[in-house]
């Protein structure tokens, strides 16, 4: 019988029980337990990609990460979008004395106890953060950086009453509702796309018995889902959102078309212009975006040295598709201030503040990462404003000299 967070389905021959979590809660905890025991599924389904079980099942996972290698390989933002809502995570677990993500490893352990398969259904997170960044608009973008913020430096107390109170439809409805009110194209991803993958490699699950444990958000989509997959109104296919979203033929093309016409006007600034004025629109580039470069790093808190090359890389890595000054000065920061394994160890165990930005090495260099690439982006918009004022007093001459 279905109860407020547990949902029992007869499709297609099959049976499927959904068991909705909050994920910090410790009645979640014992209650998936009981669920694997008393059902006795074929297969039990978790809301877990296998890097994330990793992570989960070997907490010093941490001590073998390599910031070069991550700000190389241009991830250094979705590796802080997963230090914020991992501390926000382990922030609510402390009010209800669990860790973020018991009730999935005791649905695991219960399932191996007695001998039954495990499936890991859900997105790899890799995935979903890429996509929601590469769908979002620029308001987007930033309504989704405010609430990241927002979340990592919050003070509010959160009640174990409250926790459990997610699991609740009433709650639960209220929370997507904003969620999806404030941020749509962030909830179709994170949300809706995640139930139709959940359902689909839930409904792809072997045994005539499967039982899922999901997160109590997810309890109404992946219902929806597995009786359209069951009618044969969808298929179980993924593939269009199981991969990031290539930029668009105008975007490739704006990566050169607008570093190139920012050449051209400083080199017809020295040919319509003269000397003083080309020196003008360049000087304007170079400081404009190596001093915001320059100045982000510093309030990161960056090494003298990252500074300097914050402020001297900036021009250039505005100028080139391929890299940006954050890559550049995150792994100057990191090689001069290398993380220590006490760093590792901190990031796991304490919940963020303003003042772990700046002690942690590793958070240190994410910020000096972040805050230099955004310094760099709003020097290369004033540096343009500044050439239209320039260029608009050469055109006028040019204009003068072709009437006569």
């Amino acid at each position: 019988m279905d109860t407020a967070t547990q949902k029992y389905l007869e499709l297609a021959g099959r049976r499927f029980v959904l068991v909705g979590t909050a994920h910090v809660s410790e009645q979640s905890v014992e209650e998936v337990s009981r669920a694997v025991e008393s059902v006795k599924p074929d297969c039990v389904a978790i809301e877990l990609d296998e890097k994330r079980l990793a992570s989960l099942e070997n907490p010093d996972s941490w001590r073998n990460m390599d910031i070069v290698k991550v700000l190389r390989e241009k991830s250094g933002f979705l590796m802080l979008a997963n230090i914020i809502l991992a501390s926000y995570e382990k922030k609510l677990g402390l009010s209800a004395g669990v860790k973020p993500g018991d009730e999935m490893l005791a649905a695991i352990r219960k399932a191996r106890e007695m001998g039954i398969s495990t499936e890991m259904v859900d997105r790899p997170v890799s995935v979903t953060f890429r996509r929601a960044w590469a769908e979002n608009s620029l308001s987007g973008k930033c309504n989704l950086l405010a609430a990241l913020l927002a979340s990592a430096f919050s003070k509010e107390e959160v009640s174990t009453e409250q926790i459990e109170n997610l699991k609740n439809k009433s709650e639960m409805d209220e929370l997507m509702s904003e969620v999806a009110q404030e941020l749509p194209d962030v909830k179709r991803v994170l949300i809706d796309e995640r139930d139709f993958y959940l359902a689909s490699h839930i409904w792809q699950c072997k045994g005539d018995t499967v039982l899922a444990v999901l997160g109590a958000g997810h309890l109404p989509g992946v219902q929806a889902h597995l009786e359209k997959l069951a009618s044969g109104e969808e298929s179980p296919d993924c593939s269009e959102i199981e991969r990031v979203p290539e930029k668009s033929t105008g975007a490739k093309a704006a990566g050169w078309i607008i570093p190139a016409l920012i050449v051209a006007l400083i080199v017809s600034g020295f040919v319509f212009g003269g000397i003083k004025k080309g020196w003008d629109m360049l000087s304007a580039w170079v400081l404009w975006n190596g001093a915001l470069a320059a100045v982000g790093a510093l309030v990161a808190g960056g090494h003298p040295l990252t500074v300097l090359v914050s402020f001297v890389g900036a021009p250039f890595t505005s100028l080139c598709p391929f890299i940006g000054i954050g890559v550049v000065s995150g792994i100057v920061q990191a090689v001069i201030c290398k993380p220590k394994v006490e760093d590792m160890e901190n990031l796991s165990s304490e919940p963020l503040s303003v003042k772990s930005f700046y002690k942690n090495r590793i958070l240190r260099t994410l910020q000096v990462f972040f805050l230099s690439s955004i310094g760099s982006s709003v020097g290369t918009f004033v540096a343009g404003a500044s050439f239209v004022t320039i260029f608009g007093t050469i055109w006028q001459k040019i204009s003068s000299v072709l009437g006569k």
